[in-house]
């Protein structure tokens, strides 16, 4: 029987995946994938079944790692998203996760655009940590995802965005998040990222401040490259501020588009 076991292909005798695993000699503590599924029960082998075998705690080899992730997300997409290539406007609350998410998802390469610092009020609902006090959002969002997936390739612009860099920030990228703070920001790229990148899937979010009400974050397409994600309504005030569950609800709506998109519009 032919199988592939870690990335590599292998002939083999055993019957089920838990004799094939327990003749490797490895410990209790690994973790056994059996066709993208986590398991120990002892699942009859076919031939061009894909199985894993990862020790607990140690980073795999590249194509080991990149083969147990196409096994997870079915190869077909994983392929899709190791082509793509994603920017990120922003990297508060929103667009921190949104690359995060993105990253941990296996999208091959991600830009990352911000001019600010990160300062104590935004460790409420931004994907950093203490020790990332006063560095550049750009190089510390940068370092977390090289810890979480160290093969996505990071862009790095550290400037703010506006009219005169708009018309080249954006050559070559299949899809952009908008995931500012500022209203105007969102008013200008918003109204002028397509007369630049006509087809090009921007995705824009409006209305997440505050807490409850989950599932009035929604994803609405406005016309045939612009979506929009939020309820639309519920902008930080006084009295009303921005907290982390409903920002990451938001943010999770934006990068599970990505995904979509990736996933099932030509061109991908």
């Amino acid at each position: 029987m032919h199988i592939t076991l870690n990335g590599a292909p292998l002939a083999t005798r055993a019957r089920t995946s838990l004799e094939l695993f327990q003749s490797l000699g490895g410990k209790e503590s690994d973790v056994w994938i059996v066709n993208g599924f986590a398991t120990k029960e002892p699942i009859a082998l076919q031939n061009g079944d894909e199985l894993f075998c990862i020790q607990k705690g140690v980073l795999p080899p590249k194509d080991a790692l990149d083969s147990m992730m196409r096994a997870r997300h079915t190869p077909k997409l994983h392929e899709k998203l190791k082509q793509a290539k994603v920017a990120i406007c922003g990297l508060g609350g929103l667009g921190s996760h949104i690359a995060i998410m993105l990253a941990r998802s296996g999208v091959g390469e991600l830009v990352l655009i911000d001019f600010d610092v990160i300062e104590p009020s935004n460790l409420n609902r931004q994907a950093y940590e203490i020790s990332d006090l006063g560095k550049y959002k750009t190089n510390a969002l940068q370092e977390h995802i090289r810890q979480i997936n160290p093969y996505t390739t990071t862009h790095i612009h550290t400037l703010k965005i506006d009219e005169d860099n708009l018309p080249t920030l954006f050559k070559g990228v299949d899809i952009v998040c908008e995931a500012f703070d500022n209203a105007l920001a969102k008013a200008m790229l918003a109204q002028n990222f397509h007369k630049h990148y006509p087809r090009t899937f921007l995705i824009c979010a409006s209305g997440l401040a505050g807490y409850g009400k989950s599932n009035a974050i929604q994803t609405k397409q406005f016309a045939p490259y612009l979506y929009i994600c939020g309820d639309g309504v519920s902008a930080a005030q006084v009295g009303q501020g921005l907290m982390a569950p409903r920002v990451n609800i938001c943010a999770a709506h934006q990068a599970n588009l990505v995904l979509e998109l990736i996933a099932t519009k030509s061109g991908f």
